[in-house]
């Protein structure tokens, strides 16, 4: 079946933590120095002043000789990503954060409407929070992975270790976003993990939230390949396993 990502994406770092440590897990240490494009800077600016109007005009004026996904490649994910380091560096509010990926994820579904085919190409992605009910981080891990051009199926929250296993084998899910917020939720991963890769020997299991974030080596105790720490190292690394997982 080749692999299935199991992305466990951070809400409590996200909410509750003033998380500066992207760069420590993400792609890129060095950031600041980096240059941009006018009109990715212009879509940068309009993405921090919530303006849609703006933004929407930008991508026309930007993309209109170009493929959806090429615009996504070049203007809207690189957008994205800048908005996650300026909130990384503490210049930016996680609300700015969210409604940027809630402009973004409008863009897209103009260009992409949810069954385009190019969407739809890619790996089955699940999004869901793991024996809790708060539900913001996983909305805005959605909103940046929907902006990013990816098709994604919400499971909800509060779900269990069994019924998440269960979930991800039944329905052929090969990338599993999911959140885990306390260090009991956090430890339920290793029975979910098990399951899965008894079925799914090729599973690739990547975890975040507090629980991994106070202890480096828990990823590795609960049975996971690798942790991821923000929604947007969650589509860097989306963008990754969807190059290796097949259909």
């Amino acid at each position: 079946m080749g692999k299935i990502s199991v992305l466990i994406f951070n809400y409590y770092k996200i909410n509750l933590l003033s998380m500066r440590d992207f760069s420590a897990h993400g792609e890129g240490a060095d950031d600041n120095k980096r240059l941009i494009s006018p009109d990715l800077d212009s879509m940068v600016d309009a993405l921090r002043s919530v303006d849609r109007v703006h933004a929407d005009r930008i991508v026309k004026e930007s993309c209109n000789s170009d493929s959806p996904v090429l615009c996504l490649e070049k203007l809207i994910v690189p957008a994205l990503e800048e908005i996650g380091r300026l909130w990384e560096s503490g210049e930016l509010a996680l609300s700015q954060v969210y409604m940027s990926g809630r402009i973004c994820e409008e863009i897209v579904d103009t260009m992409l409407p949810p069954k385009d085919p190019q969407r739809t190409s890619h790996p089955k992605i699940g999004i869901a929070v793991i024996e809790d009910h708060h539900t913001l981080g996983k909305r805005i891990v959605a909103s940046v992975l929907r902006a990013g051009g990816y098709e994604i199926t919400d499971y909800g929250h509060g779900i269990s270790a069994a019924d998440l296993a269960e979930t991800v084998i039944r329905d052929k899910v090969k990338i599993m976003l999911i959140s885990a917020l306390m260090l009991p939720a956090a430890l339920s991963i290793k029975e979910a993990a098990a399951m899965i890769k008894e079925q799914q020997p090729d599973t690739v299991i990547i975890v975040g939230g507090a629980p991994f974030s106070f202890d480096s080596m828990l990823w590795k105790d609960v049975g996971a390949d690798a942790m991821g720490l923000s929604a947007i190292e969650s589509l860097e690394l989306v963008r990754r396993y969807t190059g290796e997982v097949k259909e």
